[in-house]
């Protein structure tokens, strides 16, 4: 059947090529109205995770237990590719819920206060930076930082500490895990920003030193899309997160971790 027509270099539509055009726009928009009920209204039986540091599976799974216990049909996917970037994938649909320390950009997701946290730096326990009160861009510039391998955007180092002084580090290495940063500073090879939580109990080796005179304090937030009818599975979640903290004053996972 022809649907079109060459004239003068254009293409001019036959009648069945209207009416197929007129279908084909109803059966578009049909689709894409499906797509906005099913981002707006994710599965009760699916829950999505990913975090903005993978160091928080280390307090994460009794919070898990508990909930997959009350929720035995529903299916937890973690999106570790979402790790570096939760937010955005909270907003594409591919995500239900973020843990992070990412301040949400718009009313488009909904925020719920977990704990906080300060960022310090971790130095070998003979370094000469390990006995001051505290210490600032300029005593880190000539030192060899070890960061998380992610965009330095993405990090509080820079983002708070290096950039808001105009300065850039001189050396800078990235490393993929927590473990491998911790045990680098020990061994002397460099320097390193983590909150004290993610130190095991005992670190012979090292010492933590604030960064700035202020501290660097970060919260820490579960965030979804904005919703007011927000899955059962996906609320009980969140406040699982909320009863753990709240009994230590959110003062973090190293405190709940102890009870």
């Amino acid at each position: 059947m022809q649907l079109f027509q060459r004239r003068l270099r254009r293409l001019l539509l036959t009648g069945s090529g209207e009416k197929l055009l007129i279908s084909a726009r109803r059966v578009l928009s049909e689709v894409a109205q499906a797509e906005a009920v099913c981002r707006a209204h994710p599965q009760d039986d699916l829950l999505r995770l990913s975090t903005g540091c993978y160091t928080v599976y280390g307090w994460l799974p009794p919070i898990l237990g508990r909930w997959q216990a009350e929720h035995p049909r529903v299916e937890l996917r973690i999106v570790l590719e979402a790790t570096r970037q939760p937010l955005g994938a909270l907003l594409n649909g591919e995500l239900d819920l973020a843990l992070t320390t990412d301040v949400p950009p718009q009313a488009r997701l909904a925020q719920t206060s977990l704990f906080e946290d300060e960022l310090m730096l971790v130095v070998p326990e003979d370094h000469a930076l390990a006995r001051r009160g505290h210490v600032t861009a300029e005593d880190l510039v000539r030192e060899h930082l070890l960061t998380y391998a992610a965009p330095r955007e993405q990090l509080d180092i820079f983002t708070r500490v290096f950039w808001p002084a105009g300065i850039e580090p001189h050396r800078v290495s990235p490393v993929p895990l927590t473990e491998a940063l911790i045990e680098l500073v020990r061994g002397g090879i460099g320097v390193t920003a983590l909150p004290q939580w993610m130190l095991p109990s005992r670190h012979p080796g090292l010492q933590t030193v604030r960064l700035t005179p202020q501290g660097i304090r970060r919260r820490w937030s579960a965030i979804t899309r904005a919703s007011r009818q927000r899955p059962a599975p996906l609320t009980h979640f969140i406040q699982l997160l909320r009863e753990r903290f709240s009994r230590h004053g959110k003062a973090g996972p190293r405190a709940a971790s102890r009870r």
